[in-house]
């Protein structure tokens, strides 16, 4: 299912200016997003070596992070991380991404700059509700309400992602979206921060995951009144991206104490 990213994908000469990719806030991303992607393969949100996590590298707004391929989320460490460029380029790292990590992730990050950091996985149960006719959230669950009015659907599939047209036609799918149900396919949170990017995530799939089990019943699931919902919404994004930070901070003290080798 995966494809590595041949060198022939690369439309640009590898720069001569290497910049320097060794500070402490380029470190601290490294850890942070390792530590995502250990938690994701705890929490059962990895398909394979297939789903990708990506951040623009501090200081860097035409470089970022991204996972090479053939690793599971839970072998990745922050030294194994790949910084590329938006040609296709490894300036750092040993190896190459996922050849549809290369192209989504690289036109979310150059065309959609509010986008620092975009997570792409085919966790089952927010995939789940991407396969079904209408919209994918029926705002029925107060953990949905976090996504009340942030979510789009991109609902154009048209196979894998390997060539930068079907990467730009993603990105254009998204809009105003912090999150992207692609039918038939997986989710994308985009964010702001890694903290924020994991924090949506994780909440994205309890709320998919509770919603499938409402509509497993077979009774009808009943969604929150509209200006209930709106009013909702509005008071779980009042210090939602603090509550991101110590959210991260918890998933990073928990892998510190049983996995402390992400941060290699």
């Amino acid at each position: 299912m995966a494809h590595s990213l041949h060198s022939s994908s690369s439309a640009a000469p590898f720069r001569s200016n290497r910049p320097d990719l060794a500070t402490e806030a380029i470190r601290t991303a490294r850890e942070d997003l390792a530590a995502c992607f250990r938690m994701a393969a705890r929490n059962g949100f990895e398909e394979g070596i297939c789903n990708h996590f990506s951040a623009v590298v501090p200081g860097h707004d035409d470089l970022f992070l991204v996972n090479p391929y053939g690793y599971a989320f839970r072998e990745l460490t922050a030294s194994k991380l790949l910084i590329c460029d938006f040609h296709g380029n490894v300036l750092d790292g040993e190896g190459v991404p996922e050849a549809t990590a290369f192209y989504i992730h690289a036109e979310m990050h150059k065309r959609l700059p509010r986008a620092k950091v975009a997570f792409h996985t085919h966790m089952p149960y927010a995939t789940a509700l991407s396969m079904t006719e209408g919209d994918p959230l029926i705002w029925a669950g107060q953990t949905a309400l976090k996504f009340y009015g942030r979510t789009a659907v991109d609902r154009d599939y048209n196979g894998l992602a390997l060539d930068v047209s079907e990467g730009a036609r993603i990105a254009s799918a998204v809009g105003e979206a912090d999150i992207v149900f692609m039918k038939h396919h997986g989710v994308m949170v985009l964010a702001p921060t890694i903290a924020e990017a994991w924090d949506d995530l994780y909440y994205l799939e309890r709320a998919a995951e509770v919603q499938v089990l409402a509509m497993s019943t077979g009774r009808k699931v009943l969604p929150v009144d509209p200006a209930i919902a709106a009013a909702t919404y509005k008071q779980m994004r009042e210090g939602d991206s603090e509550s991101a930070r110590l959210h991260l901070a918890a998933i990073r003290r928990q892998l510190d104490a049983e996995e402390p080798q992400y941060r290699h």
